[in-house]
């Protein structure tokens, strides 16, 4: 394994994203994710994606069939992995089993690992012991102990096991970190390490480092919270004499509290975000930006990928996920759609929503789309902001007063009637209209927002011009004429 896994200055950039399909993606697994295309694409190295199934029982996603859609629709596309192949193939951990053994036989053969008999009680039992006393919790190698007797007796009652390494706790390990630097940790208060599990099967930090040696991972991104799995994975590196990668504990995602993000918090699911109409666009160019400083903020990938600098990189050990400023970024990706690729990206909740969408002239849609789009913040925004164009509002006097308390709503209306007639030219229209109020020295901030609640059934929204136009003057006069009725 060492003979072929060398790690030299001229070795092409080798990076992975490597989830686990226990749970949904979440801000954190994209960030992590998208950190290491970047780096792959800057450097013109490969991009590796690898499913980490060694816990069968709690995967919620077998065979990582939504992680790779996520990664798809993200535009997060992998160089190897599942599907695509690659030469270290194959890419999930349930079929790498045998692989694993075999490194584990070398350990054993080493006499680097040792068995542990140890129940989860006793294990429970001797931590607490050891907090009470105020001593670091750590495994006190009782089980590597243990006489050669004793553990035959254990093998031959068929007692449960798992393999521990053996650590030399007279050792320190050092490691480089992009944001950290150089980090040297003293092992006297590290903890002999599982590496299998009772039922046979293998750990993740065992198995993780041992995939990333055999694919020849050159540079591991992941979350600060990894840090001390890394020092147990670097002690691996060593006996298994593999060179160690460059790391990159990268922050943790944060609430605006300072709290690690959770399922309470709004955005912290992908899911969460696509539903709620956020851009995948968006998504990456937020996640890319934050935590960093950039001349210019909204950017395309290959401008992300142009502009982040890798070798600036802050050691803070968490950054704050602003969802209001997502929101902005989002807006920002809306605004800047041709009409043509916003009706693509909202027509599935405009037909969900709206019956006859989908008969709908396309031209008209598309005129739609565009008279809206300057106060769409999100996709879903396009429902309630279209809704006046499917949906004859009915509109009391008493609504228009609540919007408009203090409006001569009765010498408005008579301006409106008397002008009603010139409504096939919107533009003529509202010039009349304003002139007139203007005379009667009538706020135009009191007669165009009454003007639109009766057009749209709210005070808010396009250009009324555009709105008469895209309802027509024949759908406009009746909706005035209904409110005057």
């Amino acid at each position: 394994m060492q003979e072929n896994n060398k790690i030299t200055k001229e070795s092409p950039i080798r990076v992975r994203f490597a989830p686990s399909p226990t749970g949904i993606m979440h801000l954190g697994n994209i960030r992590t994710a998208l950190m290491n295309f970047l780096f792959a694409r800057q450097k013109n190295g490969a991009f590796v994606l690898r499913i980490e199934d060694t816990d069968p029982q709690r995967d919620f996603d077998p065979e990582g069939h939504q992680i790779i859609q996520d990664m798809e629709w993200l535009n997060l596309n992998y160089d190897e992995g599942p599907i695509k192949g690659g030469p270290y193939a194959p890419y999930f951990q349930s079929k790498r089993t045998d692989l694993y053994q075999t490194q584990l036989n070398e350990l054993i053969a080493k006499k680097s690992v040792y068995r542990c008999f140890c129940t989860a009680a006793e294990l429970d039992t001797k931590r607490q012991r050891q907090i009470t006393l105020k001593q670091p919790p750590r495994y006190d190698q009782a089980c590597l102990k243990l006489s050669e007797d004793n553990i035959k007796a254990n093998l031959d009652s068929d007692t449960p096991f798992i393999w521990r390494f053996a650590i030399d706790h007279d050792q320190k390990i050092t490691f480089n970190d992009l944001g950290h630097g150089k980090m040297t940790f003293d092992l006297t208060h590290f903890s002999d390490f599982p590496v299998t599990r009772q039922d046979g099967s293998f750990t993740f930090i065992f198995a993780n480092c041992v995939d990333d040696i055999a694919m020849q991972m050159n540079y591991v991104f992941r979350g600060d919270d990894h840090i001390s799995n890394t020092v147990n994975q670097v002690i691996l590196y060593h006996a298994f004499g593999a060179d160690v990668p460059t790391f990159w504990h990268m922050p943790i995602l944060c609430n605006l509290d300072g709290k690690k993000l959770s399922k309470r918090d709004f955005g912290f699911s992908l899911k969460d975000l696509r539903d709620a109409g956020f851009m995948h666009e968006a998504i990456i160019n937020y996640l890319s930006i934050i935590g960093g400083s950039f001349q210019k903020e909204i950017m395309s990938m290959d401008e992300i990928i142009a502009a982040y600098k890798f070798d600036h990189i802050s050691s803070t050990s968490q950054i704050k996920y602003d969802v209001e400023k997502l929101r902005w970024v989002n807006h920002k990706w809306i605004a800047s759609l041709s009409p043509e690729q916003l009706l693509e990206r909202c027509m599935p909740s405009l037909e969900k929503n709206y019956d006859d969408a989908s008969r709908r002239d396309k031209d008209e849609l598309l005129k739609l789309v565009e008279i809206v789009q300057s106060d769409l913040v999100t996709l879903n925004d396009i429902v309630p902001a279209v809704q006046f164009f499917f949906t004859k509002p009915v509109v009391t006097s008493e609504q228009v007063s609540s919007v408009k308390p203090n409006a001569p709503l009765e010498e408005i209306s008579k301006i409106l009637v008397s002008n009603l007639g010139s409504l096939k030219d919107p533009e003529n229209f509202l010039q009349t209209v304003k002139a007139e109020s203007k005379k009667q020295s009538i706020k135009l901030s009191d007669m165009m927002p009454i003007i639109r609640m009766i057009l749209t059934g709210s005070p808010q929204g396009p250009h009324i011009g555009s709105v008469i136009s895209i309802l027509g003057s024949s759908e406009a006069l009746s909706r005035f004429q209904a409110f005057f009725a």
